[in-house]
């Protein structure tokens, strides 16, 4: 009885590292596309979807001063439980954009 408890506990410990490791992929990901996006860079899309999770949403949202980067994946637990045991893993991340055009007094203080 206490050898599939123990199994059940040491899969469901590393699913969770696992996923661990994921949510820190969404991190990357998202202060990467922030990062190009706040540059003007047109593929920041495709370096977010490069550095997060496989199956991963890309959403980037920018006002006159700042971009937003949303990274959200599905993390399924493995085995026939996953469905039941997936969770949402994601991160955002915002920059100031570098690639808008300054005021006439030459720039707005910091921080705004």
């Amino acid at each position: 009885m206490a050898m599939p408890a123990m199994v059940l506990l040491a899969a469901m410990l590393i699913w969770g590292v696992i996923a661990a490791a994921g949510q820190i992929r969404c991190v990357d990901a998202a202060r990467i596309a922030a990062r190009a996006a706040a540059r003007g860079d047109t593929d920041a899309v495709a370096a977010a979807r490069a550095a997060a999770p496989p199956g991963a949403s890309v959403e980037i949202a920018q006002d006159d001063a700042t971009v937003r980067v949303t990274v959200e994946a599905p993390f399924p637990a493995p085995g026939r439980i996953g469905a039941a045991l997936s969770v949402r893993l994601g991160a955002s991340a915002v920059a100031a954009r570098e690639d808008a055009p300054s005021g006439a007094e030459g720039g707005s203080p910091w921080p705004p």
